[in-house]
């Protein structure tokens, strides 16, 4: 499915899981939450929606390796005498500068992931919040792994509900495993409606497990893709009045 699809069933369970389930406390920053939830696992795809927010600074690696080709440059020019130091200098400042040109489009993302993670694991670390150290080593890895691979699997599933629920537990916010979990868990069994389908229990097996009722990208496959999103989302309003006594 498209990332708006899979925005728009994750704000819709958001709402589900507001309404329905017991002692969760109606939220519209858990309802973002569950809607965050549902992009996440497509952090393995460079081209993702999340992909582009999270990494939006990978325009901006290629000129960090492009800068640290001309300091290192201009070290080895001002400060280093001719000889073995000044040449591997020379030599590395050029590596950087060919790794920057290098750098175009989705791997500047994954680098700029990369970093994003690593930064979000240290604010982790220094806050001794186990649950930001483990969010930002999912955003971290998760780009390079293949696309419906580890992050579209049941053990994901269960480590993204883990996070939110030790954030729940350090945050003091009641809801944000379930909102976190159910979000996720909608991406994946959205995506089961797909002719590609999802390995939900990778590496056990390698089966994909789908109901082929749609293409992603196609006219056809869009579609359909809206009429599941507005079926859903009357399902869950119906069941919501319901509740209510409306």
């Amino acid at each position: 499915m498209r990332g708006s699809a899979h925005l728009a069933i994750g704000l819709i369970t958001g709402v589900a899981v507001a309404s329905l389930v017991k002692g969760i406390p109606f939220s519209p920053a858990g309802i973002a939450l569950a809607g965050f939830s549902a992009l996440a696992p497509d952090l393995d795809h460079p081209e993702s929606k999340l992909s582009h927010r999270l990494g939006f600074t990978h325009g901006y690696v290629r000129w960090a390796f492009g800068a640290a080709a001309l300091g290192l440059a201009a070290y080895a020019y001002f400060q280093l005498k001719p000889g073995p130091d000044q040449r591997l200098s020379y030599t590395a400042a050029l590596a950087f500068g060919l790794l920057g040109v290098a750098l175009q489009g989705g791997s500047a993302r994954k680098l700029a992931l990369l970093f994003t993670g690593l930064a979000t694991v240290l604010a982790g670390l220094y806050a001794q919040f186990l649950w930001l150290s483990l969010l930002g080593t999912f955003i971290a890895l998760a780009p390079f792994t293949a696309h419906r691979s580890w992050t579209h699997t049941i053990w994901a599933t269960a480590l993204w509900t883990y996070i939110g629920y030790l954030a729940d537990h350090s945050l003091g916010w009641r809801g944000i495993a379930q909102y976190a979990g159910a979000g996720y868990a909608s991406h994946l069994l959205a995506d089961t409606l797909t002719k590609s389908g999802v390995r939900w229990l990778l590496p056990l097996t390698d089966f994909s497990f789908k109901i082929p009722v749609l293409s992603t990208g196609s006219k056809t496959g869009n579609v359909l893709e809206a009429a599941i999103c507005l079926g859903y989302g009357l399902l869950v309003l119906g069941l919501a009045i319901g509740r209510i006594g409306f």
